[in-house]
């Protein structure tokens, strides 16, 4: 499971405001966001199993976010999702274009957000590829609109905060929320009971799964702030990283 609540209002000052946290395997090696040293322009964490990455933006205002939209059907042999935002933020092709030009069936199910500066894209090889209006959203791992609700409330809280002056620490504790909604609310999805409680809530705690990063990016008309905060098992923080870069 992952989460990303965003806000997308193109006329406003800040044009886009994210908010997400990437769950993963504990064990899975990974490096905290960075300037990459073979790709200097991209700002990202990074999967150092597969190479890719999950979210990141660039020095140009670029910005991309992904997560795994999975299904019985998945190729036994698929192409990293990570590689589908590593290659958009080293592209300089337009939002929709490059949506339309991912061979979907080459990859497992996912998600994937694009914003090229003028447009935000959505687009998923489970469903649609849609030019987002303005508003505020909530995305994990199902179709984007899906009533989970983390995304719903999750998007709300977004909104109220996002309209007020405020601290990276309270996205940070809005993604926090470890409360788990009743069992009639989280997805149904064939799985046991147990393990959609233990993934229902916006921040995941576990030993060998859970919430490894909180991320937060604001892209203002000229300039751009990017903030992670990492996590271990137990969902203990560890480092912190903070960027302000002018577009």
């Amino acid at each position: 499971m992952c989460l990303i609540l965003f806000g997308y209002e193109p006329e406003a000052e800040c044009k886009l405001i994210v908010a997400a946290n990437r769950d993963e395997v504990h064990a899975r090696e990974s490096a905290a966001a960075d300037f990459w040293t073979d790709d200097p322009h991209i700002l990202a964490g990074r999967d150092l199993v597969a190479g890719g990455t999950w979210l990141g933006c660039t020095r140009h205002g670029r910005f991309a976010a992904l997560t795994n939209f999975s299904h019985p059907d998945d190729p036994v042999a698929a192409k990293s999702r990570g590689q589908l935002v590593h290659e958009f933020l080293a592209s300089s092709i337009d939002a929709h274009q490059y949506a339309h030009a991912i061979h979907g069936v080459d990859y497992a199910g996912f998600n994937l957000l694009l914003w090229d500066g003028d447009e935000l894209v959505y687009t998923s090889n489970r469903g649609t590829t849609d030019v987002l209006k303005p508003g505020y959203y909530g995305l994990s791992n199902a179709e984007l609109g899906a009533q989970w609700p983390k995304c719903t409330l999750g998007a709300q809280r977004l909104e109220a905060i996002a309209h007020d002056d405020y601290a990276d620490d309270v996205l940070i504790d809005l993604l926090n929320d470890r409360f788990t909604p009743p069992d009639d609310q989280p997805p149904h999805r064939g799985r046991a009971l147990d393990q959609e409680r233990h993934t229902a809530p916006c921040f995941i705690v576990g030993d060998e799964y859970g919430t490894r990063a909180s991320t937060i990016v604001a892209i203002h008309n000229k300039r751009l702030s990017f903030t992670e905060q990492s996590y271990v098992a137990g969902g203990k923080r560890t480092g912190r990283v903070c960027y302000e870069l002018a577009l």
